[in-house]
């Protein structure tokens, strides 16, 4: 089992760029695929990005491509999300999570707020 706790989320205007973390607690952080989602007010939660557990190979949704990236450091149980040309329809909870078996994830923090102000 692992626990996950995001941060670094805040209120920004559009054009900046943030970077989220979460935290993961455990010795088999590296054994995890990790992810980040959103979801936005109204919406369904949405795949923002995905990680294997190496490092090796990432995935990125449509509104992620070009302006985001992910990627881990697996000694020290973190997984990163760095957004840049941050836009209004950026703003939602973002959440990271942990699988083992793709695309299933398992295990998932407690979120992060992210708001863009124009």
């Amino acid at each position: 089992q692992v626990q996950l706790a995001e941060s670094g989320g805040g209120l920004v205007q559009a054009g900046d760029s943030l970077r989220l973390s979460c935290a993961a607690s455990g010795r088999t952080f590296r054994t995890y695929a990790m992810g980040w989602f959103r979801q936005a007010p109204g919406k369904e939660r949405a795949f923002v990005a995905g990680i294997n557990r190496n490092g090796g190979s990432t995935y990125y949704g449509d509104p992620a491509k070009g302006r985001f990236t992910i990627s881990r450091d697996n000694a020290k149980n973190t997984v990163y999300l760095q957004m840049n040309s941050l836009k209004p329809e950026d703003t939602a909870v973002y959440y990271c999570a942990a699988g083992v078996n793709m695309p299933k994830y398992d295990y998932w923090g407690q979120g992060t707020q992210v708001t863009v102000f124009s």
